[in-house]
């Protein structure tokens, strides 16, 4: 059996002394990349930096083009190409506050197969999805297939 690890690293400096004036800006590392983040604008974050939230979005739509696009090539489909803009949801009323829904919107361009093949294709990596396997949030795929 193999365990696969993953790193990541954060860098914050600050004083909490006052909730309402502390940065909430930090570095995250992950590899050799490092990049600034800080919390979404209402939580008081800086609105121009990728906050947590959005991470969590980007993941779950990274891992279901990764698994898409190996059970495509794996199952003969040409994908051409994928595009998502994919939207996360954390309503405030909910306890513990958590994020609720993550709906991600492929459009995926494809040959070598009819559109009902691509669905199923993207059902199949949809449950081998590590990171949509791994949230408690619900997360919806509602795909644009072009077959060409």
């Amino acid at each position: 059996m193999t365990t696969h690890r993953y790193e990541a690293s954060l860098k914050w400096a600050g004083r909490t002394n006052d909730y309402h004036a502390y940065g909430r800006d930090h570095h995250v590392a992950l590899g050799a990349q490092e990049f600034p983040v800080s919390a979404d604008a209402a939580f008081r974050g800086d609105p121009a930096l990728p906050n947590p939230e959005q991470l969590i979005v980007a993941a779950a739509s990274s891992c279901q083009l990764l698994s898409f696009l190996a059970v495509a090539a794996l199952g003969g489909v040409e994908v051409l190409s994928y595009d998502d803009h994919a939207t996360g949801e954390m309503p405030s009323d909910v306890r513990p506050m958590r994020m609720t829904r993550i709906v991600l919107r492929p459009r995926i361009v494809a040959t070598g197969a009819a559109v009902d093949r691509v669905e199923r294709l993207i059902r199949k990596a949809h449950e081998q999805c590590y990171i949509a396997n791994s949230l408690s949030t619900e997360v919806l795929i509602r795909p644009v297939i072009e077959v060409v």
